[in-house]
């Protein structure tokens, strides 16, 4: 692969300072990260060097990542900073580098390459769904069960992507 799509955690890890593979990251993801390594001005020669591009994604991509996010039930959990580096990877077509188990669920859905940095990465893909514990019912939305007034949990229902 020639590059990578660079979220937050891949920034925390270290990998573009220590990596000559031409990063991508967003904005979103930029201004979360941009006091890392401040006094050496590292990030500062990533841009220079152009080995670090920020770039936006299309709004159809940013479109297909909420639905996809929406149909695996990991849209809760994501930040705009997710959703805008699974939408830049679904653009691109790149390697996601994170260790976000919502981000890769949803990359591991759609098919995209994702590696993780500082974990061994997720095993199981699947959909979450939110169920009643008192009841078993499963529920599509809120928070508490619509029969009994039981907070909901949620499961994943593991696919064969895996």
């Amino acid at each position: 692969m020639g590059f990578r799509i660079l979220d937050a955690s891949a920034f925390y890890a270290g990998v573009p300072f220590s990596s000559s593979e031409d990063c991508y990251t967003t904005s979103l993801v930029y201004e979360e990260i941009k006091h890392i390594k401040k006094n050496h001005d590292a990030l500062g020669t990533l841009l220079e060097t152009n080995r670090l591009k920020i770039r936006e994604p299309d709004p159809e991509s940013t479109k297909n990542a909420i639905k996809a996010s929406k149909n695996t039930g990991d849209f809760p959990q994501l930040s705009k900073q997710d959703i805008s580096i699974i939408a830049l990877c679904i653009e691109l077509n790149g390697e996601i580098i994170s260790d976000d188990y919502a981000i890769s669920n949803v990359s591991k859905n759609l098919g995209l390459k994702i590696s993780s940095i500082m974990t061994k990465g997720i095993e199981d893909v699947g959909m979450w769904i939110h169920y009643c514990p008192g009841c078993r019912i499963n529920q599509t939305s809120g928070k508490e069960c619509s029969m009994c007034g039981t907070p909901l949990k949620r499961k994943l229902l593991k696919s064969k992507l895996a």
